[in-house]
């Protein structure tokens, strides 16, 4: 089950050729979603890349085998400084959307203006970054405007900046289209506002990487530059909803709304989809904008025929359908996960300790890929309903709740979101360790272990907690009765599937 599935390179018709001898490549927000498709396409094409993380995290060194890792923040300085040396030209993907609307954007201008002077400190050739498409004088949403003010920062300094300006990313694992599919399932009737009828220009993720390595190798660049960059399809958001409903076979019906505003829709679309409603509600605010290139300069650099929206996802639906996502929404949510304390690193080791054991006849592999399969549509085994009744609880409280599911149904990597857990650490056919992102009152694990004793493999599961506070301490004594049930199911049905 830790198997990882193989990345689709999307550059292998790519009109321009390769430059590996221009120097290191780095790239920002490598653990994010286009950060995770671009890197595997730059290897393809023989540059050296690094991969700038902000804290280690197991496995990356298997999933990108050649590259060089990092670990740098945008907000420290020196850090950064030393992520920048000796790099031709950088990647910007970093943005804090995770953070909500609040709080994103004085921390994007910042660590913009960190990278800028870095980039200066270390005399960087070039920087491309992929900004958001609008038009500044038409009253931007908070996402589109400081997507634009980030653009504008890194561009006053002396490193030329490439801006490429994208709109909707359609493709297998990203947010937008997995809003758009689950909407389409969940909902039969559709209340349409009158911002539903704004046009805008999605683009699949396969051209998006492409853009981003095409402008990489073209030489007759100088200065700064801004391109818009978009599929072959302009639609409104209502139509988006019809065409996915087509392409799912499903009848909905959509109606005229005598309401409209758009924090209220992002908020149900938190409730209704995996992403949640932190994301959902930026994303939403923003297709009060109409998102449409305003000119096609890219496409004389950079000439191939970018997907039409229908084409998109199509391709994103099979992609699904044969378990073939590579990278997902929730690599980079929430944001700073990867700072989180591990559970190895606790000391003392955390306050209370549930551990429910069994010994078994039945082989390590079987017992790992058993225990691997967990959450997403397969469930939680016979105490499915106890996980959803809490997941469900998280997703009112605007947590991470059950509805994140899988990035794979069928494997498993460091990193990777199981409803409202994610993989810290995973051992072939000994371990799978995984920590709480719900809300609760302190710090949780779920670890599932293996090991032999003279032929005969004990599994264990194990639920570590360190509360915070006295409602921390009232919150496990009170769920304590609730786990006898839980766990002592969930390793019988374990045992039972292996």
């Amino acid at each position: 089950m830790s198997t990882t599935v193989k990345p689709d390179y999307f550059c292998k018709d790519l009109p321009t050729h390769p430059a590996p001898d221009m120097g290191k490549v780095l790239v920002t927000g490598g653990t994010g979603y286009i950060g995770g498709r671009l890197i595997p396409e730059l290897m393809q094409r023989g540059y050296k890349v690094r991969i700038m993380i902000r804290a280690p995290l197991p496995g990356w060194e298997e999933r990108w085998p050649g590259a060089e890792v990092i670990v740098a923040d945008a907000l420290d300085t020196d850090a950064l400084d030393a992520a920048l040396n000796g790099i031709h030209t950088a990647f910007y993907l970093i943005h804090s959307l995770m953070l909500g609307m609040r709080k994103f954007q004085p921390i994007d201008i910042q660590a913009a203006v960190n990278f800028k002077n870095a980039a200066e400190n270390n005399r960087l050739k070039h920087i491309i970054y992929l900004g958001g498409l609008g038009n500044p004088d038409s009253g931007l949403s908070s996402h589109l405007e400081s997507r634009n003010l980030v653009a504008a920062e890194l561009c006053k300094g002396t490193v030329p900046v490439t801006v490429l300006r994208a709109g909707m990313v359609i493709g297998s694992g990203s947010a937008s289209y997995e809003i758009l599919v689950n909407l389409v399932k969940n909902i039969p009737v559709f209340f349409i506002p009158y911002w539903a009828k704004t046009k805008s220009q999605p683009i699949a993720i396969r051209d998006v990487i492409k853009y981003l390595v095409g402008i990489l190798e073209v030489k007759s660049l100088q200065g700064n530059n801004s391109f818009d960059i978009g599929g072959a399809t302009v639609i409104r958001y209502d139509e988006k909803l019809r065409v996915m409903a087509r392409l799912l076979h499903k009848k909905r019906w959509f109606i005229p709304a005598m309401f409209s505003h758009p924090a209220i829709y992002g908020y149900l679309a938190g409730l209704l989809t995996p992403v949640p409603p932190p994301l959902t509600k930026v994303l939403v605010e923003g297709c009060i904008n109409e998102v449409v290139c305003q000119n096609d300069d890219i496409r004389k650099l950079i000439p191939f025929e970018p997907l039409s929206f229908t084409e998109s996802l199509e391709r994103a639906l099979v992609l699904v359908e044969n378990d073939q996502v590579y990278t997902r929404w929730s690599d980079s949510y929430p944001y700073a996960h990867e700072l989180q304390k591990r559970l190895h690193q606790m000391n003392p080791p955390p306050r209370y300790t549930s551990t429910y054991c069994k010994l078994t006849m039945k082989s390590a592999h079987s017992l790992f890929e058993s225990f691997c399969l967990i959450g997403g549509k397969s469930g939680w085994f016979h105490s499915n309903w106890m996980w959803r009744l809490r997941g469900f609880a998280d997703r009112i409280l605007l947590g991470v709740g059950t509805s994140r599911g899988r990035r794979s149904a069928s494997g498993l990597r460091a990193n990777d979101v199981i409803d409202f857990f994610r993989v810290e650490n995973i051992d072939k056919d000994k371990q799978l360790l995984l920590r709480a992102e719900m809300k609760v009152p302190g710090e949780a694990w779920l670890e599932f272990d293996i090991r032999n004793y003279e032929g005969i493999n004990k599994l264990t599961v194990n639920a570590y907690f360190q509360p915070e506070g006295f409602f921390g301490h009232l919150y496990w004594y009170f769920l304590l009765p609730f786990h006898f049930v839980i766990f002592k199911d969930l390793i019988v049905q374990i045992e039972k599937r292996a």
